[in-house]
């Protein structure tokens, strides 16, 4: 036997029958320790045992190699032979390695990271989602809006008439009306705008319905749709493209918010196609001044819709109306052509009405 031997009283179950043997256990500097009683001797590798639990003053270790097997020891242990044998992990092997201290400091520094990556996704990833992959999602998403897009020929010229005035690029974005009775207007991913009828029928001047086509339009053109998407929904929207129902998706739709940054850069992109068009912005004034009620009331429970999904109504009113001085425009449809697309969902015999549930 080695000079620096030791033994210890031990007890084992040798994981092959439920006997308890009693005896020694001999460790002499080596990998392993031998365990010698008078009825069981075996020799078990050192690198074989895990950490059990403390019992009655004494220490438990299990091998991995052999599940039902346990070695029960002193809980004073030789220094040297203590080194070897796995310690007790009291929160998770990492973090005794590490020590309290500094594991508390690495996860929290891991969790700032992580809700900082989470937060500014959205602003990095949503313009870069693929166009061919948002235009996918936008159809996976509303298809036909159930049956709920509104469609007449004299409608139809008209919304096309209007969507040239506000978007003219060689591929314009798809715009039309769906029959919802929501003042409000949205813009969905891959390139595609609705009006709802109820925002619609609020519109007393076709240059109102410019103003919100363009700013809708804006969104799209300034790649906002997938960022709000994003912000909203996670990166989910991503992974399963729509919600379980057409209900669903018009509501959240319809309350996706944009940053204000996003809502000035789609009152300057519609702006500046109703200037390029000769359109009067005073009617964007006014939609925003009537809906949005006074400058004291912009942030309470007056405010629904469309309004109530974008900023400071009062301060964009401003911004539209200084757009108009020293100008002259030209009407950017006839009234005949407004009427047409104010008709559309009650002229079309097709058209399915949205319920509120």
């Amino acid at each position: 036997m080695h000079d620096e031997a030791f033994q210890l009283a031990a007890q084992w179950y040798d994981g092959q029958n439920a006997v308890r043997h009693e005896g020694e256990a001999v460790w002499d500097g080596g990998d392993s320790l031998r365990l010698a009683a008078p009825t069981s001797r075996m020799e078990v590798p050192l690198s074989d045992l895990a950490w059990g639990e403390e019992r009655g003053g004494q220490k438990v270790y299990q091998r991995t190699s052999e599940p039902d097997f346990r070695l029960i020891l002193p809980a004073e242990l030789p220094a040297g032979l203590a080194a070897r044998l796995p310690a007790k992990a009291t929160y998770g092997a990492w973090v005794d390695n590490l020590g309290l201290g500094k594991a508390t400091a690495i996860f929290a520094a891991v969790s700032v990271a992580a809700v900082a990556l989470f937060m500014t996704a959205p602003d990095w990833l949503g313009p870069r989602v693929p166009v061919s992959w948002e235009r996918k999602l936008g159809d996976a998403m509303i298809g036909d809006f159930g049956g709920r897009l509104c469609s007449t020929p004299a409608g139809d010229a008209a919304m096309a008439k209007l969507l040239d005035s506000v978007d003219p690029a060689k591929e314009q974005v798809r715009a039309g009306v769906a029959n919802i009775g929501m003042v409000n207007a949205v813009a969905v991913p891959g390139g595609r705008v609705l009006l709802f009828d109820g925002l619609v029928q609020q519109a007393e001047t076709p240059e109102e319905l410019a103003g919100v086509l363009g700013h809708e339009v804006g969104h799209v053109r300034e790649r906002h749709v997938m960022t709000a998407l994003l912000r909203q929904f996670g990166l989910s929207i991503l992974l399963s493209g729509a919600n379980s129902g057409v209900g669903d998706t018009i509501f959240g739709l319809a309350s996706m918010g944009y940053s204000r940054d996003a809502e000035r850069e789609a009152d300057e992109f519609s702006r500046a196609r109703m200037a390029e068009s000769d359109i009067s912005p005073l009617g964007a004034a006014e939609f925003f001044e009537r809906l949005g009620g006074d400058e004291e009331e912009s942030e309470g429970s007056n405010i629904t819709g469309w309004i109530a999904s974008h900023p400071g109504p009062g301060e964009r009113a401003r911004a539209y109306r200084a757009a108009a001085k020293g100008k002259s425009f030209k009407p950017v449809l006839t009234d005949k052509e407004f009427q047409a697309i104010k008709s559309m969902c009650r002229e079309d015999p097709d058209v399915e009405e949205f319920e509120f549930f």
